[in-house]
């Protein structure tokens, strides 16, 4: 797998996987265009019946989560904007990338932002090579964009965000001023950001600790801004084996951060309210050739565009054609947007390969999380004793800066 770029840790994520949507009444269809009228092919059946959506699934074209403004409700660009936005992606494949020292004209060697870069340009080089047709994955609202987040969220976000940037104060990341008196201060969160602190285990982000991916997962050819410009290359695979009674998904994507989810296929209730898990309670059922997974029962340690424990997933994973799974989703979370949102993306089917997938292991948490913690240890000493700079008016969040 390749390596995504550090300030992308927490995006997922994410950055990120896999979405599906409530009540559709038609199949819609993520980067082409389909509606000449063709119809799928009759999906597969395994040997007890259901709709086979077995093996190795992944995406190699780019597609924006929201869409741009100037598209305003249109779903697909036309020949002159494909053209440009392929341009546009090709022309920043070309680029120097991280194996540059320069960031705006200006030499960066010898300073915290050269040295926040780490991996250098050969691990970013599984780059994507073609753009969707589609202008977002967001089908619903008809606007493509993320409803608007109710104002508890957005003060909650808000407040997470000047405690962030309070403790970057006096940084070369952060705003000019002494040392914030709030350094000392708890997250008003769970944390699982990158916070420019490093006194425990859960001042780092929920990648460096290993927290592993959260629901939903964007298997995406490369992570996106808001407007749809591509940053880098998540990629990664989805891998399903079915039995008569549940279904097995493995997420291998990012650095050592895959996992797997075993999805009864049941009509039991979901968990008790009060039981909270990492990735939810997950419950599948069959709807004709449509597999429909609800999940619910999050944990504060996921975080998904400002919904934690009360995010409501609906999955709809079916199998458009042999070559393609279509993955749509709603979701839901009246505590942080004020409607809920559907989503899509396609998955194209890789060979029929024995051992195509093999478990990821995130040894970060495991040997870097401690030599972080370690080193500000001694870092915070040399200050003391006169041999170093103040470990606090250091950047150790952002990069110095470095986007």
């Amino acid at each position: 797998m390749r390596i995504r770029a550090r300030s992308l840790l927490f995006l997922v994520a994410l950055t990120a996987g896999t979405f599906f949507a409530v009540g559709l009444a038609e199949t819609t269809v993520i980067g082409q265009d389909r509606s000449s009228g063709s119809r799928a092919e009759s999906t597969p059946k395994t040997p007890w019946g259901a709709p086979d959506l077995q093996g190795t699934w992944s995406n190699t074209t780019v597609v924006p989560f929201e869409r741009a403004k100037e598209f305003g409700n249109r779903e697909l660009m036309n020949d002159t904007e494909y053209k440009k936005a392929l341009d546009q992606l090709l022309a920043r494949n070309n680029r120097a990338g991280r194996d540059s020292r320069e960031i705006n004209g200006q030499d960066i060697r010898g300073t915290e932002k050269d040295v926040a870069r780490a991996y250098n340009e050969h691990w970013f080089g599984d780059k994507p090579t073609d753009v969707s047709r589609r202008t977002s994955m967001i089908i619903d609202p008809p606007d493509g964009r993320m409803p608007a987040l109710i104002p508890e969220a957005q003060k909650r976000i808000s407040e997470k965000r000047e405690y962030l940037q309070a403790l970057l104060q006096g940084t070369s990341g952060g705003r000019p001023g002494p040392i914030s008196p709030r350094r000392n201060e708890p997250s008003p969160d769970y944390n699982l950001d990158r916070m420019n602190r490093s006194d425990g285990p859960e001042d780092r982000s929920g990648v460096e600790r290993c927290l592993l991916n959260s629901l939903p997962v964007i298997l995406q050819a490369g992570p996106l801004t808001p407007d749809g410009r591509p940053l880098g290359n998540f990629g990664g695979v989805m891998r399903i084996v079915e039995s008569p009674d549940s279904v097995d998904m493995y997420y291998d994507i990012g650095q050592g951060t895959g996992f797997n989810r075993t999805i009864p296929i049941t009509n039991r209730p979901h968990l008790p309210k009060d039981v909270h898990q990492y990735w939810g309670d997950s419950i599948a059922r069959w709807e004709g050739e449509t597999l429909v997974v609800d999940v619910t029962n999050f944990s504060q340690k996921t975080n998904f565009r400002g919904s934690r424990e009360n995010l409501h997933l609906i999955e709809r994973y079916k199998r458009i054609d042999p070559t393609t799974l279509q993955i749509t989703i709603t979701a839901e979370d009246p505590t942080a947007w004020v409607k809920p949102f559907t989503f899509v993306q396609e998955l194209r089917k890789n060979a029929d390969k024995p051992n195509m997938v093999y478990e990821g292991g995130c040894h970060e948490g495991n040997y870097g999380l401690l030599g972080m913690l370690a080193n500000t240890r001694a870092a915070e000493k040399a200050f003391v004793e006169e041999r170093g700079p103040d470990p606090a008016l250091q950047d150790n969040a952002t990069g110095g800066g470095d986007e």
